[in-house]
C-alpha cells in the first residue's frame, strides 16, 4: 500500500471503433502495477441503459460474467479478475442504466430538494460517486476506470464529463488518461495511417480531456516516424505512444507494454516508485508458445459461432493447458446437428475430451444429451458445466436407469420423469433480470472422488447462474445405478457436482468453474480435465 493517502486514477478510453481491447489494456496496466506490489482494482463504466448484461443477447454483448456476490457483469470483469487475481464486486461495474436509476430514485425521494435534475451536475456527480465509492474507505492505491464505447458517442458523454471533473479534483499526479485507438494499414500505399487516431484524440480534446498515453492497435510494427507524427499532432511525448501489436495470447500484452517502458512511464506520472516483477508471466508465455504436446477438446454448445459467448471457458483452457504443458485446440460442435450416436461419433472424431458448455433453452439440447452419452459410453474425458451437468443427468436417467423419456422441465414441461426441474425458489419469479440463483455458494466435496482429487479439500465455493436443478426425488435411483454425487450444497439440498463410477474422468458441475480460473492458477477441474484428456488416445 502506498503511503500517500490520495488515491490514483487511470482512465482507459477508446476511439475510432469498438473492440480494440480496452479491457485487455486496462487489465494489462493492472497486472503491471500488481506485480509492482501496488494494490489495484478496476471499474468498468458502461454507457448502455440496461441495468446489467444479464438479459442481453450474447450476440450483442458476449458472455455474462458472474461475480461472487451474484452480480451479472460485463465480460471485461473476467479479464480484470484473471489478470490481477482480485475478486470483483458489483461496485466494479456501473452502467448508465444503474446511474440513471439511482438519480431518479433520489429525485423521487426528494433528495434534490426541488432542484431541476440535470445531466450536469446530478448524473456526473453520481458517476463520480460510483468511482469513489469503490475505494471508500481507502483500500486500493490505484483505481483503473475503463469506459465502454468510443469517444464521441452520445451515450458516453456524461462519463467523459465526470472523468474531466474528477481529474481536476484529484490533481495532476493522481490521474492519467490512456487512449486506445486504431492505426489502420492501407495495403495500396503500404503504410500505417495516423489520421483516425488524430481525429479520435481531437474528439477527446473537444470534451476537455487530453491523453497522457496513446495505445495504438496495429497489425504492423509502428515506425518511429509514425510515433513522432502521432506525438506531434496529439500533444504527447513520442515515448508515450505505445504499440498495441497483435500477439498470440492476451497474456503477452503486459510484457509487450513493459518492453516499451509503459509501466515505468505510468508509475513516473503517478509518482509510484516500484518495479514490476514479470518472471512468472514470462515463464507462462514460454510454456504457452512451446508446449510439449497438443490435444483437441470438443466444445458442445449453442453459440459456437460466437466465441465471446464462452470467453471464460477458452481462457480457462489456456491456464489449464500451460499447467499441463500442452496446447489446447478447440473443435466447435454445434449440438443441434447431432441427432444420433452415429452423428456424435462423426462429430467427436479425433477429440481427446468433450466439454458441454453452459446455456439455456431447448435448441440443441438433444444433441448435448447425445454428446454426454457418447463420452460416457466411450470412456472419453468429459466436463459438463451447468446445463452440461443437467444433460449428463438426463442421459444417465434415460440410458442407464431406463427412465424412458426422462427430461428437464425446461425442455419438456410434461415429461413423465422430470429428473431436472425448476428450483423451488424460482417458481414464483416473473422478472427475468438478476433473479436466477446467482453468485458464490458453498459446495461440500465427497472424499474418495475424482472431484476431491482435483480440489484436494472438502469445502469449496463456486459461482452459479441457473434456475433448474437435479430433482432430488431421483437421487436414490441414480446412486443405485452408479451415479456419484460428488458435490452437494447441504444447506439448500442442491446437487452441485456428479461423476460416473468406473469412468476414467467424467465430472460435471452445476456451477461455473471457468469463472474462477486465473493466470498461473488454473481451476482444479479444468486442470485435471486437460490432464485426463492428454492421456486419452
Amino acid at each position: 500500500m502506498l503511503k500517500n493517502r490520495d488515491s490514483k486514477y487511470i482512465f482507459v478510453v477508446g476511439g475510432v471503433m469498438s473492440g480494440l481491447g480496452k479491457g485487455i489494456a486496462a487489465s494489462s496496466v493492472g497486472y503491471l502495477l500488481k506485480q509492482a506490489n501496488i494494490d489495484v482494482t478496476i471499474i468498468k463504466l458502461d454507457p448502455y441503459l440496461n441495468v446489467d448484461p444479464g438479459t442481453m443477447n450474447p450476440y450483442q454483448h458476449g458472455e455474462v460474467f458472474v461475480l461472487d456476490d451474484g452480480s451479472e457483469t460485463d465480460l471485461d470483469l473476467g479479464h480484470y479478475e484473471r489478470f490481477i487475481d482480485v475478486n470483483m464486486t458489483n461496485s466494479n461495474n456501473a452502467t448508465a442504466g444503474q446511474v440513471y436509476s439511482k438519480v431518479l430514485e433520489k429525485e423521487r425521494r426528494g433528495e434534490y430538494l426541488g432542484q431541476t435534475v440535470q445531466v450536469i451536475p446530478h448524473v456526473t456527480d453520481e458517476i463520480k460517486s460510483c468511482i469513489r465509492a469503490l475505494n471508500y474507505p481507502k483500500k486500493h492505491d490505484v483505481i483503473i476506470c475503463e469506459v465502454g464505447g468510443t469517444v464521441g458517442d452520445i451515450e458516453s458523454l456524461p462519463f467523459m464529463e465526470a472523468i474531466r471533473q474528477l481529474s481536476i479534483e484529484v490533481g495532476y499526479h493522481n490521474y492519467m488518461i490512456i487512449h486506445v485507438t486504431l492505426l489502420p494499414y492501407v495495403i495500396a500505399s503500404g503504410e500505417l495511417k495516423s489520421k483516425p487516431t488524430q481525429h479520435s484524440v481531437m474528439k477527446l480534446r473537444e470534451i476537455g480531456l487530453s491523453p497522457d498515453m496513446i495505445l495504438c492497435r496495429s497489425e504492423h510494427p509502428i515506425e518511429q516516424s509514425v510515433r513522432d507524427k502521432i506525438a506531434l499532432f496529439c500533444n504527447v511525448r513520442a515515448d508515450h505512444v505505445i504499440e498495441g501489436k497483435d500477439v498470440e495470447s492476451i497474456y503477452e500484452v503486459p510484457l509487450s507494454m513493459h518492453e516499451q517502458n509503459a509501466g515505468a512511464l505510468i508509475k513516473e506520472r503517478l509518482k509510484i516508485n516500484s518495479v514490476s516483477k514479470l518472471d512468472d508471466l514470462k515463464k507462462f508465455i514460454n510454456i504457452y508458445k512451446k508446449p510439449k504436446s497438443e490435444i483437441k477438446i470438443a466444445l458442445c454448445g449453442k453459440y459456437t459461432e460466437l466465441m465471446d459467448s464462452y470467453k471464460s471457458v477458452l481462457e480457462a483452457f489456456v491456464h489449464a493447458g500451460v499447467e499441463n504443458n500442452v496446447r489446447v485446440l478447440v473443435e466447435w460442435v454445434k449440438t443441434e446437428k447431432i441427432r444420433s450416436i452415429k452423428s456424435a461419433k462423426k462429430s467427436f472424431m479425433g477429440a481427446n475430451g468433450i466439454l458441454i458448455l453452459p446455456g439455456f433453452g431447448l435448441r440443441g439440447s438433444e444433441g448435448k444429451i447425445l454428446s454426454s452419452r457418447y463420452a460416457r459410453e466411450n470412456n472419453i474425458p468429459f466436463l459438463g458445466i451447468c446445463l452440461g451437468m443437467q444433460c449428463a443427468v438426463i442421459d444417465f436417467a434415460r440410458n442407464v436407469c431406463k427412465l424412458k423419456g426422462a427430461n428437464s422441465t425446461e425442455f419438456d414441461k410434461n415429461t413423465k420423469y422430470p429428473v431436472i426441474d425448476l428450483m423451488e425458489s424460482q417458481r414464483a419469479i416473473k422478472i427475468k433480470g438478476g433473479t436466477m440463483r446467482l453468485g458464490a455458494y458453498d459446495c461440500e466435496i465427497k472424499k474418495g472422488t475424482k472431484t476431491y482429487l482435483a480440489y484436494k479439500q472438502i469445502k469449496v465455493s463456486e459461482r452459479h447462474r441457473h434456475r433448474y436443478e437435479v430433482n432430488n426425488r431421483y437421487r436414490k435411483n441414480f446412486e443405485k445405478n452408479g451415479l456419484i454425487f460428488s458435490g452437494i450444497n447441504k444447506d439448500l439440498g442442491v446437487v452441485e457436482a456428479i461423476e460416473i463410477k468406473d469412468h476414467p474422468w467424467f465430472i460435471a458441475g452445476q456451477f461455473h468453474p471457468e469463472l474462477k480460473s486465473r493466470v498461473n492458477k488454473a481451476h482444479p477441474l479444468f486442470r485435471d480435465f486437460i490432464a485426463a484428456s492428454n492421456k486419452y488416445t
